[in-house]
Formats: C-alpha cells, structure tokens, sequence
C-alpha cells in the first residue's frame, strides 16, 4: 500500500484530469455556464491570459462545476462510502439549479468521481486522499498563474475543438 504522499499525489493527478476532461466535455472553455465566468475570463485575458482558458477559470469560481463536484463527491465519499457519494451528486445538481446553471458539468463530475473514488478505495487509497488531490488540483488552476493556467486551458480545448 502506498504511503499517503502517493496517494494524494494520485489522488491530485486523477482529480486533475477527471474534472478538467469533464469541463472541456461540456464545452466550459467555448463559453462560461454562468453570468460571472465570461467576467472572470475577460479579466484573466485582460492580464496576458486566454479568454478561454479564462472563461473555464469563471466558470470553475462561479457555479458547481466538475472541480466543485469532484471535491463534494471526495467528501461524500469520505463520510458515507459510495452512497454520500450519490447523495453529494445530487446536492451538486441542486446547487447547479440554484445558479442557473444550463449545464451538468457539476453533476456529472460528481457522479464520475463518486465511482472513480469508490473504485479507488477498493485498490487502497482512501476518500482523503481525494479531498486533499482535488485541493491541490484547484489549486494548480486557479491559484498559481491565472495566465499561464488559462494558456494550459486553451491548448487542451483545443485539442477538443
């Protein structure tokens, strides 16, 4: 069994690409989910950064998107196995309805990680794991260089489109 280091760190990397791949799905980078992700874009390309990697960062901050969903789900998990899982899908799905979110980002993101986790755990790295990963993965977006982040964003939509 790994140490715990191990397993954030695969825990972070999983996270990573579990709600990155879910977001450039939905299309987050094309065009924000909600009324704040397109100002919080123009800012970030404002500063040096992509308007569409940008516009994925906003959409990160202002609704329950694949990271929020990814990061309850961990949580759920943690406190009640596969089933506070489900039950932090659902909330994930109620908190999109609350922003008026068109999309399923959220949810889907919840409901991957849910199994992803779960499954995850069967192999011997726990739920915490997970919380911790999927912390340090927002942190890798959001936190470090909103320009060069939003650049990162933009060459993986890319691919997509």
């Amino acid at each position: 069994m790994p140490s715990m280091f191990v397993n954030i760190i695969i825990a972070a990397l999983t996270s990573w690409i579990l709600f990155i791949t879910v977001d450039i799905i939905f299309r987050l980078p094309e065009k924000g989910g909600v009324s704040g992700a397109g100002a919080i874009g123009s800012a970030i390309a404002s500063d040096n950064g992509s308007l569409n990697g940008g516009t994925m960062m906003g959409n990160i901050v202002c609704s329950p998107d694949a990271s929020a969903g990814t990061l309850l789900a961990a949580c759920g998990v943690y406190v009640a196995g596969l089933p506070g899982g489900l039950v932090a899908t659902v909330l994930v799905f109620i908190g999109n309805r609350i922003c008026h979110d068109p999309g399923y980002a959220g949810t889907t993101g919840a409901f991957c990680a849910t199994l992803v986790i779960t499954g995850f755990g069967l192999m011997g790295i726990p739920a915490e794991a997970f919380i911790a990963g999927m912390v340090i993965a927002i942190l890798t977006i959001q936190g470090l260089s909103h320009p060069y982040a939003s650049h990162l964003l933009t060459k993986l939509w890319r691919i997509r489109a």
